[in-house]
């Protein structure tokens, strides 16, 4: 795992880990819900042979400082804004997966398109909750619902809903203990009265106006999990027809296949 990497005070008594490797135009990448840069482990020294990679840790995820407040997606993209300005980065591409993507989306939301050179999402609709058939969702009213009420209500609960999510939905092989206490070693980490405020806050997002005006603008690409496919694929037609879509593995697919999503992500990198 990294540990190699920064920290930036992004207020009194908070500070930001991030990663910082590499020279060339800017690749920034967001992790997704309580999940910190290490998830990025087979990207990060990858594309830092050709780019400038910046990883971050957000607010309460990781080694970044855990705090009380501020523990939504709007604030998220206010603490990765200081950031991007801290490291003066200009003509940036943007990686956001899962919740994160709500972040790059949010970024777009609130500076506009000005320092954007691309988007990359993985595995994120825009809106999370809709009533519209067609509609590619982050899951059912009641799942979510339960999920809230019932397996994030103490850190012991969080801990057993984590595991089978790391297992059942992130990734297709069968993984050891080893390997799934490692990927949600950070993860665990924050409290889980945080990871309610968050859950909650990425569940009620709605960053359509910011995907449509990528869509119409900017390049970009989508990932999307095969078990989505058959929702996904069709609503990004209908509604955000020209970022390229991806199909691949499940929602941690960059970590499970990795050469196969870093020669997707190459193939839309070099035709920009």
């Amino acid at each position: 795992m990294l540990e190699d990497g920064n920290y930036f005070q992004i207020e009194p008594n908070t500070e930001i880990y991030y990663i910082d490797k590499g020279k060339g135009i800017p690749l920034v990448f967001v992790p997704g819900w309580t999940f910190t840069s290490d998830v990025f482990q087979y990207q990060i020294d990858y594309y830092a042979k050709n780019y400038r990679v910046i990883a971050i840790d957000p607010r309460s995820y990781g080694r970044s400082t855990i705090v009380l407040h501020g523990n939504d997606y709007n604030t998220h993209v206010k603490d990765l804004i200081k950031l991007l300005d801290y490291l003066q980065l200009k003509n940036i591409i943007l990686a956001g997966w899962s919740f994160g993507g709500l972040v790059t989306w949010g970024y777009i939301e609130q500076q506009g398109l000005s320092n954007v050179k691309a988007l990359v999402n993985i595995d994120v609709t825009p809106k999370q909750i809709s009533i519209n058939e067609d509609a590619w969702v982050g899951g059912e009213i009641d799942e979510i619902s339960n999920n809230y009420t019932y397996n994030m209500n103490s850190n012991r609960s969080l801990r057993n809903f984590m595991i089978p999510f790391t297992t059942e939905f992130m990734v297709e092989r069968e993984l050891s203990e080893e390997e799934v206490n490692k990927i949600i070693k950070h993860s665990v980490r924050t409290p889980y009265y945080i990871t309610r405020e968050l859950y909650a806050s990425g569940m009620f997002s709605d960053k359509t106006k910011a995907a449509k005006l990528v869509d119409k603008s900017i390049a970009s690409c989508m990932f999307i999990s095969e078990p989505r496919a058959s929702k996904a694929v069709p609503f990004m037609e209908k509604y955000f027809p020209n970022p390229k879509t991806f199909v691949l593995g499940r929602h941690m697919m960059f970590w499970e296949y990795p050469d196969k999503f870093n020669k997707l992500l190459d193939e839309f990198l070099e035709n920009i």
